[in-house]
């Protein structure tokens, strides 16, 4: 703890978010990125939503899965990118302790949650092609609300660890956040408290939340593999199989960035933070594009509503 010559910024009304050091002419290429990518995400995640709520053929547990996943996308890419827009014109670039702890906490929830949800996603995909009878059974509706509740439960569990711990360090260093957001990393940079149990007790929440999720992953793929393998035909296995390819793009995107970003040395703060937007905005703007795009069902299901609407849109002039 610092002594009271010393700024405890424990008890500061703000931060600032230092967000990309780049030159200020360039922060309007820079908001107008961060804006499309938002805008990206606005579409398509709240576009997938409405089509696996109002197409009847998509009411299916894996489709259920996926709604969850675009509402998730799209909070937590709304916790963080309006404020750093906000700050590419903002002189100040300030944002509350109050401001910072919801940030942090939500994005932490989100991000959690995710994870889980990914995993969910990837026993559903075993149980669909290692066990296609039994399906409909194993994967009942109450299975399913269960295992996405349960997602939100460890989700908001790890976040109010996490920013409980966080959030009673001694931020007395300074009060700038060489980041765009408020994430673990940056705050422990300007804490003056011992960090040795921080750390610690990081490292263990970060080994019970991600490693169960990855192994979950991991086992669930060997048994889909070795399952599609032994279907004779050529036709079979890529039909069997395609029906993996979407989440394993989404997994790949996600664990990839956020490994990167967490490998990515202190000495670099300035490729931590493009590692960073690429797991916080591009990840939720991909997801939905990688299920329209490889996935037949939401192609068609979005043909068709397509298709309705202009001819809606017909008839109104008529």
């Amino acid at each position: 703890m610092g002594d009271r010559g010393t700024s405890n910024y424990s008890e500061a009304t703000d931060f600032i978010l230092a967000s990309f050091r780049v030159r200020p002419e360039l922060h309007i290429l820079l908001f107008l990125l961060f804006l499309l990518i938002y805008t990206m995400i606005l579409l398509g995640n709240v576009g997938m939503m409405v089509i696996i709520m109002t197409d009847p053929r998509l009411n299916t547990p894996m489709y259920f899965f996926l709604g969850n996943l675009s509402f998730i996308d799209l909070f937590y890419s709304s916790v963080i990118a309006p404020k750093a827009m906000s700050n590419f014109w903002s002189e100040s670039k300030s944002i509350s302790f109050a401001g910072c702890i919801s940030q942090f906490f939500l994005f932490a929830l989100f991000i959690v949650t995710e994870g889980f949800l990914l995993a969910v996603m990837a026993y559903d995909r075993f149980i669909a092609i290692c066990n296609p009878l039994l399906y409909s059974v194993q994967m009942s509706t109450h299975l399913c609300v269960q295992l996405v509740a349960g997602s939100y439960f460890f989700g908001c569990i790890s976040s109010v660890l996490q920013t409980s711990m966080t959030f009673t360090l001694s931020f007395c260093a300074s009060r700038t956040i060489d980041h765009f957001y408020c994430d673990d990393r940056p705050l422990q940079k300007i804490s003056c408290s011992n960090l040795y149990i921080h750390k610690l007790i990081s490292f263990f929440l970060c080994s019970i939340i991600i490693l169960p999720t990855i192994i979950i992953i991991i086992v669930s793929y060997i048994y889909i593999v070795s399952t599609v393998l032994k279907i004779r035909s050529t036709e079979g296995r890529k039909k069997a199989f395609s029906t993996c390819t979407s989440h394993l793009g989404v997994v790949s995107v996600l664990y990839g960035a956020v490994f990167f970003m967490y490998l990515t040395p202190d000495t670099f703060p300035e490729l931590s933070k493009v590692a960073s937007l690429c797991y916080t905005l591009v990840t939720p703007m991909l997801n939905p594009l990688i299920y329209s795009l490889r996935n037949k069902d939401v192609k068609e299901a979005l043909r068709k509503s397509l298709e309705k609407r202009y001819l809606n849109s017909i008839f109104t002039v008529m």
